[in-house]
């Protein structure tokens, strides 16, 4: 056996082991993931040591950039929820939009919030609106919910300046605001049908999020969702926050973090002092300390202290086995990017018989399928192609399209981003996982590729 097919073997044994375990045994899905990672590095030719390394290292960095935003972000969540400020940003928002309108609305959001912000720090930030909404409108909070976060991976994944796009432009020799008008128009057939298979899952997983945190499951009825009139009737008799000290907490943070983007794209003099200052207060972490500090101070303000930090405490105790299971699909990704598996994925692609402009996605989804992270996905997938584009002979902006197309699909378990929907919404059972995150990677890849398809033959 070759040392390639030996890798490969590695991948599929590791990921299905997994698999079996989470459905067919009592092992918890933390553990099933560690040892998906363990098998993966040892058959993929690692030693043990090397393997244990990666798997430390890869559990680090992932909760390194991820583990605080959670945290802030479920404190912050938690007074938004508790003192109904979440339940009066939800029925502004719906009385602006219109009823009925709800996960469009979500995914345009999202669409337009992921351009400057890291999408799971958004999904996180705009969490407890997406329950408030559920509650509110009695819609399931699993189609608003994927909604927002559909929106947020198009543009994640498809427009500058966000790291993956922007460094496929770069690789690719393609003008920045060339590629930011084509991810821009591509991204919006894909957003269009991710949001009719988010308002059709929500049927089939009906779930509305109860006070205390749990989630109230049955099935589907029409009887459920509430008219205009209740929910006027349901809110005029509640004592609600004012809507400005309610979207503080929230709008603050995505402008600062906005500030430091813009910043960045405009060429600001990374020596100057205002610069400086913008990247203390618009990185994430420190965005949400202060959005979570004005919760305190402005809608929290009349709470008693003791009363505060429970709210606060009682919200953090959800998020542990949130943040293990999102550092176990970082160890798996960092196994399979250590132990040179993507490599040989990508090396195997480059030779198969496909249309060419299908190279960078299928490189693009397998990369995504190995290490989990859309951002290396599209890195690969461009470094891989680029050397290609004379013998190829195609348009350089929907080949670094096509490479961000394919890093969409598989969002499925060493995403992280996968685990924080799964952990925020209440997603519990791998079918159900499986049917709204991954499921809906797969629709956006295919939209995508049709519309690569139908491009490469007209612009040239």
């Amino acid at each position: 056996m070759s040392q390639e097919t030996q890798m490969l073997l590695g991948l599929v044994l590791g990921i299905a082991i997994m698999i079996i375990l989470v459905m067919k045994t009592k092992t918890h899905t933390f553990i099933a993931l560690l040892l998906a990672a363990l098998i993966c590095g040892l058959v993929g030719g690692m030693t043990p040591s090397d393997a244990i390394t990666a798997i430390q290292d890869g559990f680090g960095n992932t909760l390194k950039s991820t583990g605080i935003i959670i945290g802030l972000g479920v404190m912050m969540g938690g007074i938004l929820e508790k003192t109904g400020a979440a339940e009066r940003l939800a029925y502004t928002f719906i009385k602006a939009i219109g009823k009925g309108k709800e996960e469009w609305a979500l995914g345009i959001t999202g669409w337009l919030v992921s351009i400057p912000v890291f999408a799971d720090s958004a999904i996180v930030i705009f969490a407890p609106l997406c329950k408030a909404m559920s509650r509110v409108t009695g819609k399931s909070v699993i189609a608003l919910a994927l909604a927002l976060a559909c929106g947020l991976q198009c543009t994640h994944v498809m427009v500058p300046p966000t790291p993956g796009p922007l460094t496929a432009a770069g690789m690719m020799g393609v003008d920045v605001g060339q590629m930011i008008i084509a991810g821009a128009l591509m991204s919006v057939p894909i957003l269009i049908a991710a949001l009719l298979y988010a308002h059709w899952i929500g049927k089939k997983i009906y779930q509305i999020p109860r006070e205390d945190g749990t989630y109230d499951r049955k099935e589907f009825k029409k009887e459920y969702l509430k008219s205009m009139d209740q929910l006027d009737e349901i809110m005029g008799s509640k004592k609600l926050p004012g809507l400005g000290e309610s979207l503080a907490p929230i709008l603050i943070p995505l402008v600062l973090i906005l500030s430091k983007t813009v910043c960045d794209f405009a060429g600001v003099d990374k020596e100057s002092f205002i610069y400086s200052i913008i990247t203390l207060v618009g990185s994430p972490i420190v965005a949400l300390a202060l959005g979570t500090t004005i919760a305190v101070y402005g809608i929290g303000k009349d709470i008693p202290k003791d009363k505060l930090m429970n709210i606060m405490g009682d919200s953090i105790k959800d998020t542990g086995m949130i943040m293990l299971i999102t550092g176990a699909g970082g160890a798996l990704g960092n196994i399979i990017k250590v132990s040179g598996i993507g490599d040989v994925l990508g090396a195997t692609v480059v030779s198969w018989p496909i249309p060419a402009i299908l190279i960078p996605v299928l490189i693009g989804a397998l990369m995504r399928l190995a290490l989990g992270s859309a951002t290396v996905a599209i890195t690969t997938a461009a470094s891989l192609t680029a050397p290609l584009i004379t013998t190829l002979g195609l348009n350089p902006v929907l080949l670094a399209q096509a490479s961000c197309i394919g890093a969409i699909a598989f969002s499925y378990f060493n995403d992280s981003g996968f685990w924080v929907f799964n952990g925020m919404f209440g997603l519990t059972e791998i079918k159900d996982q499986l049917r709204c995150k991954t499921a809906v990677s797969f629709i956006m890849t295919g939209v995508g590729i049709v519309e690569l398809l139908i491009l490469n033959m007209i612009w040239k």
